[in-house]
């Protein structure tokens, strides 16, 4: 029970260690582009650490596999390294038994994997595309930079200046592509926009002040102009947000299970379903792979090991691409599972195969 103990809070540890540096990574190259989409006015920057945190679940996916893996691999190249190994060998204790101590929590990570393949990562993909969908349906108000110009959908806004309040524009520039075949676009120019909310439809009115409107059709040098005192647009979608599976990653499971039929939903299912069984790979391929000679280091084997591992997930997600298109079927992931399982009991054959045979010669030459 106290070896049991010490290897799960190690692999334990380390596993969170790894997985969180892993995340931080991603979370930051992910961040970079969010940023880059609000800087062209497209989101709203105050909603970048919801989509992040809604993000989460699908990168962990990913991620944590890779995370247990590797806090396998260095616990476990420690015992090694400070003849922690030997002496549980010598105590009676292999290295294949001290895999078994760790069941628990190979358990929790299989079902922590399973929770966020098969709930976690659709449910925050669906819910951060609602969030896209409403950012896409804001109001030109809520998007004008003063001297820049900004796309919402069919509009293109500019504001030589704001109010502080947010609900005047200055020397407005407005243009509005025509949305339907032979409909004209609209560009309109004024002194000043106010903005009106309309409780009843939910909607952002503005009322124009001192301008004029242009109607034209492109490639056609026929206009129409007028000029007002008083005008009143709607420039916002009256359309609600959509809220129905747009994705594939989106969908439940027991949507995809009514549609697996279909190629794609098949393989969006099958990778789904085989990812859990990924972390029973990697603590089976750790085992072995972590042997190391204590006069080597526990890192010698660290980055082609992980590189080794990474080839499951690298191989499932082109087994998705080609049942996907129908070149496959689905019994192709578990094909996959399988190889990898054999070849990790093969390597623990190999390396134990040469200890057996000195045990042997041993007890020959003593008799």
């Amino acid at each position: 029970m106290i070896i049991r103990r010490y290897l799960i809070r190690q692999v334990a540890s380390t596993t969170l260690v790894v997985t969180a540096l892993l995340t931080m990574i991603m979370i930051g190259g992910r961040l970079i582009k969010y940023f880059g989409v609000a800087a062209q006015g497209r989101l709203d920057v105050g909603v970048l650490l919801s989509i992040v945190a809604l993000r989460l679940p699908e990168f962990l996916v990913l991620i944590l596999p890779l995370g247990f893996f590797a806090g396998l691999m260095l616990v476990f190249g420690r015992l090694y390294v400070d003849h922690e190994m030997a002496v549980l060998n010598s105590s009676g204790v292999s290295r294949e038994r001290l895999g078994w101590m760790l069941w628990p929590l190979v358990l929790l990570m299989v079902l922590a994997e399973a929770s966020l393949s098969l709930v976690g990562a659709s449910w925050g993909s669906r819910q951060s595309d609602q969030i896209f969908a409403s950012q896409a349906l804001r109001s030109g108000f809520d998007l004008v930079k003063p001297g820049e110009f900004v796309s919402s959908g069919a509009y293109t806004i500019y504001a030589g200046s704001l109010s502080d309040d947010r609900r005047e524009l200055r020397d407005v520039f407005f243009y509005q592509r025509a949305t339907e075949p032979n409909q004209p676009d609209r560009m309109i120019l004024a002194e000043r926009a106010s903005r009106i909310t309309d409780p009843e439809q939910q909607a952002s009115i503005v009322d124009l002040q001192n301008g004029r409107q242009y109607q034209f059709k492109a490639g056609q040098a026929e206009y129409n102009h007028a000029e007002f005192s008083y005008y009143r647009l709607r420039i916002e979608h009256d359309r609600p947000v959509d809220t129905q599976i747009s994705r594939l990653e989106t969908a439940s499971v027991q949507q995809l299970w009514a549609e697996r039929q279909r190629a794609p939903v098949l393989a969006e299912l099958g990778f789904r379903l085989s990812m859990p069984w990924v972390m029973l790979l990697a603590a089976v391929m750790a085992v072995p792979l972590a042997q190391v000679n204590p006069r080597q280091g526990r890192y010698i084997r660290l980055i082609p090991s992980i590189m080794l591992f990474a080839t499951v997930v690298v191989s499932l997600m082109a087994v998705k691409t080609r049942v996907s298109k129908n070149e496959l079927q689905g019994w192709a992931f578990i094909a996959v599972l399988l190889g990898y399982l054999l070849l990790a009991i093969g390597m623990t054959v190999r390396y134990r195969l040469p200890a057996l045979l000195k045990r042997r010669a041993c007890s020959e030459s003593s008799t």
